[in-house]
């Protein structure tokens, strides 16, 4: 169970991961002994699954962001099995849901160029066997990143 203590910390963790027991201890009002035992239980239970460095894809030449809706044209455990290891292989594809509606699966990519994500569509996903179909759209403008969760 999660005190106000504990949501305050995952909040403060969410926007500064190199936050230390001490500073957090001064924001949460506890000793830095106190906030750092606090953080490895939230580690243990597995409230916090990690620490990663948020990378600048314009930076890296990323220059095409876009969302790719999968369909399936058959459906069974073996197929999205594959269709799920292939997803695992491809460095381009950054997250994969399954979705409900009238796509099975929402892909978000980022890749060099228009090339690039040309001969991901044709050459990597549409050949896969199960898919029948893919709808991609380019992002032309991120209005928001990846925020927070709420706590």
């Amino acid at each position: 169970m999660l005190d106000s203590t504990d949501t305050r910390l995952l909040s403060a963790l969410q926007k500064d991961a190199h936050l230390t027991a001490h500073q957090l201890g001064e924001m949460l009002n506890l000793s830095p002994s106190q906030a750092g035992r606090r953080r490895q239980r939230l580690e243990a239970e597995g409230y916090i699954t990690g620490y990663a460095a948020r990378l600048d894809p314009l930076k890296l030449g990323l220059q095409v962001q876009g969302f790719i809706q999968v369909h399936l044209g058959t459906h069974g455990p073996e197929q999205s099995a594959s269709f799920a290891r292939m997803v695992d292989t491809r460095p381009e594809i950054t997250s994969a849901w399954t979705m409900t509606g009238e796509a099975d699966y929402l892909l978000h990519v980022y890749c060099d160029d228009l090339s690039a994500l040309n001969r991901l569509l044709h050459q990597v996903i549409l050949p896969h066997p199960a898919v029948a179909r893919v709808h991609s759209q380019i992002v032309m403008d991120q209005l928001k990143r990846d925020a927070p969760l709420p706590t």
